[in-house]
């Protein structure tokens, strides 16, 4: 099943499923969060009740919204080796080998959630903006110190994911040994729909899905790689984040950046010139198999506001 919440012109938020090329809102549902929290079977009843009503939603009044706007919570890990290696190198470090050992994630922020053609202001203070491509898993149900296979039916479905990032704030701040958090703090960008897990359980590849992920920006292809070349498995991931804690329904657990994924990789390999960041009017589209695209303009942000006056202005 593919899920996707919406609204229409005016309109409060509703959730529909599709079949096919058809939408269809499930009646009385305002969150696709509410339909979690078990094995799966309020997504099936919801689905049946929508698509018995055969009242399709006309797509030219909607706007597609992420499929969950207000997650509980976002963690992004680095589980493609790839990316790690790549990126650690273009900021002058070398992987440690304890990332072969645990799976790292950080949290970003749950109020910065954009849907699939959400504008991308760049933040305030930031001439390195860069997208990552990723993919999403979403938390089904509760869960705390579980085993990778028990982690693997927690796992309500997945989503094209863009981790939007500001590398020149990145990287100022993480010299102070914290972070990233502003660099990371102003968009979170999700696909157009949920796809349960059950569609992705036949191209199980490796330690994910054979599922091609590919980004472009200004028509021009930029990146290319699969989730099956997944380090850290999705049931790894969520396990590492449920120890001495719990996940719940609707909590997201972002892949990290597929190998080639940003212009941080392209730029190092291949040059600035060729792979320059991102500016304000490019066009940015992610595509994945099955999970759709995230396609999106850049836009100029807002200025830097000071913390404190200039040391001259103070009486």
């Amino acid at each position: 099943m593919r899920w996707s919440t919406f609204r229409t012109t005016g309109d409060e938020d509703h959730v529909g499923v599709w079949r096919d090329d058809t939408l269809y809102a499930v009646p009385g549902v305002r969150r696709l969060v509410d339909l979690l929290g078990d094995d799966g079977t309020r997504l099936r009843e919801a689905a049946e009740t929508a698509i018995a009503t055969r009242e399709a939603v006309d797509l030219a009044t909607v706007e597609l919204l992420a499929p969950i706007p207000d997650p509980p919570s976002i963690r992004d890990f680095m589980a493609f080796e790839e990316h790690v290696v790549t990126a650690s190198d273009a900021i002058g470090l070398t992987v440690d080998p304890l990332w072969y050992e645990q799976p790292v994630f950080y949290f970003t922020n749950p109020a910065a959630v954009l849907g699939p053609h959400a504008d991308v202001p760049i933040p305030p203070g930031s001439g390195a903006f860069d997208y990552e491509l990723e993919v999403a898993a979403v938390v089904g149900k509760d869960g705390s110190d579980l085993t990778p296979e028990e982690a693997e039916r927690h796992i309500a479905g997945f989503m094209l994911y863009c981790d939007w990032s500001a590398r020149d704030l990145q990287g100022t701040e993480m010299k102070l040994n914290l972070g990233p958090a502003k660099g990371k703090d102003s968009a979170n960008g999700f696909g157009p729909w949920l796809v349960t897990a059950d569609e992705l359980a036949s191209r199980g590849s490796g330690r994910g899905y054979d599922v091609a992920l590919t980004a472009s920006v200004n028509g021009a292809g930029y990146s290319g790689g699969n989730v099956a070349d997944l380090y850290w498995s999705f049931g790894e991931m969520i396990a590492y984040a449920s120890r001495g804690t719990r996940v719940r329904p609707g909590d997201v657990i972002g892949s990290g950046t597929v190998g080639t994924g940003c212009v941080l990789e392209l730029s190092r390999v291949h040059g600035a010139e060729k792979y320059p960041w991102l500016h304000a009017g490019d066009r940015v589209r992610l595509e994945a198999e099955l999970l759709g695209a995230i396609d999106a303009r850049v836009v100029a942000g807002s200025s830097v506001r000071p913390l404190r006056p200039p040391e001259g202005a103070r009486g």
